[in-house]
């Protein structure tokens, strides 16, 4: 399989880190430990790269279907190794690279539409669409392949070059998936690079970059849009998510019990648009704790290779950390663990699926995006205040609204502070439509047309019409 990575100089020749299996908390693998000098050579010859891949549009759509279909050929190789420095169960691996192959299938075919201005004068105008350059994507571990080709494809299909980094706890099936695509690309259209900071910080101040699409917590958003505009860079920011999941009176708690557990339990919770807090009403706050809670207890967890596993490991000892401590702050308040409330006594990152209930509403736990294994469930009285609640938080990325009433569900969802809002589902996209948050959630709009358009920048032409 050939592969258009950089050659490591000699300053660096032989650095590498390693990864690590979470299933075992053990080194498997390594990775290149690229260092920040070798960045302006990479991004010169990201540059250089796009002189040619911006001038043809027939031969990139070619380019990227032959891409797309390399992918799903690769993905018997590409689907163990993400669950191995993921920890994701091996069919929620098969999912993601399948999304990532149709990903760069849908902006293949994708494209501007130029547009005739007329405003009553003698001059025609005629908007056209044109690349922006290099740009650079920063990826973090949860999906790292599904993500990555939320950023790269949009970004080739206009016309541009693409330096993606990934999170050092998942370089290696992004190596893999950058030389199956690199293979059907021209060289150095797309670069892989890796290593730990300050690696990602000098790439997005880059001079030679033009549009940094990143996606990751707050704080590091706010560095990262602070190191682009040095050099007045696009930016676009995708930085999590606290979605509320708010339960109407006429809910059949039954019938939407395994939708919602697995809204909020899906990759180990570590989704940013899982449900992350659950409003119930006071009538069927107890129903609903219960049901949630038979689920949590009855799922499978293991490693994400092993036969029958259901929910993997948490990604890495930070991360696991992390989720114990908001758990034990919470118990310590008076919150009660339904299920779960505490880390597995096995090797590896396992956290017990956890539900809790009699939460503070200011619980950390329920505030912050604790991107984990771990529920609260709180109850209302009156659904103003759940809607208030639901929208009393920093994020704004999703939400949704069960019930069986639809109308009534959807008059609700219109009053969420959200980029998008589910009925009696939720965290379900599709490529065609725009992907945005609002408050800290994010900054630029991924997805469908709008993702393709955030990599373009407008060309007007003016000319006199005929005599």
């Amino acid at each position: 399989m050939a592969t258009h990575q950089p050659p490591l100089t000699a300053g660096n020749l032989g650095k590498h880190f390693t990864v690590l299996d979470p299933a075992t908390g053990d080194a498997f693998g390594e990775a290149p430990d690229q260092q920040p000098g070798e960045l302006d050579t990479i991004v010169a010859r990201a540059h250089d790269a796009w002189r040619g891949w911006r001038a043809d549009p027939a031969a990139r759509t070619a380019a990227l279907l032959a891409a797309a279909d390399a992918i799903e050929a690769a993905g018997v190789d590409l689907a163990p190794l993400l669950t191995r420095e993921q920890g994701k169960p091996l069919a929620e691996s098969y999912a993601e690279v399948a999304r990532t192959a149709a990903r760069l299938r849908y902006f293949a075919e994708l494209a501007p539409e130029s547009r005739t201005l007329s405003d009553r004068v003698a001059v025609r105008g005629e908007i056209r669409w044109r690349p922006l350059g290099p740009v650079a994507a920063i990826v973090p571990w949860n999906f790292p392949l599904q993500l990555a080709s939320a950023k790269f494809a949009p970004a080739l299909a206009a016309g541009n070059t693409v330096v993606l980094k990934p999170s050092p706890h998942t370089p290696l099936a992004t190596r893999l998936l950058g030389s199956v695509v690199s293979a059907a690309l021209p060289e150095d259209v797309l670069t892989i690079v890796t290593g730990h900071e300050p690696l990602g910080a000098r790439l997005a101040a880059h001079p030679g970059i033009r549009h940094v699409t990143f996606t990751g917590s707050v704080p590091v958003g706010r560095a990262v849009a602070e190191a682009a505009a040095t050099s007045l860079a696009r930016v676009t920011l995708e930085l999590g998510g606290n979605d509320a999941a708010v339960l109407l009176e006429d809910v059949d708690v039954e019938r939407i019990a395994d939708r919602l557990f697995w809204a909020a339990f899906r990759n180990c919770g570590q989704v940013c648009m899982a449900v992350k807090r659950v409003y119930a009403p006071a009538r069927l706050y107890s129903d609903v704790v219960e049901a949630l809670a038979q689920r949590a207890r009855a799922v499978v967890v293991g490693a994400g290779l092993a036969p029958g596993t259901q929910l993997g490991p948490l990604n890495n000892a930070p991360q696991l950390a992390r989720v114990e401590r908001l758990t034990a702050r919470a118990l310590a308040a008076g919150a009660r663990a339904v299920a779960g409330g505490h880390r597995l006594d096995r090797p590896g990152y396992f956290h017990a699926p956890t539900i809790l209930a009699d939460v503070r509403p200011d619980s950390p736990v329920v505030t912050e995006e604790q991107f984990g294994p771990v529920l609260p469930v709180l109850p209302y009285g009156n659904l103003d205040d759940a809607v208030e609640m639901a929208n009393d938080t920093g994020f704004g990325l999703g939400g949704s609204v069960w019930g069986t009433d639809l109308d009534r569900a959807e008059a609700v969802a219109g009053r969420l502070e959200c980029g998008t809002a589910w009925l009696n589902h939720h965290a379900e996209l599709s490529l065609a439509q725009p992907f945005a948050g609002v408050k800290e959630s994010g900054v630029g709009v991924a997805g469908g047309p709008w993702g393709l358009y955030g990599n373009l920048r407008p060309f007007v032409l003016h000319r006199p019409e005929e005599a």
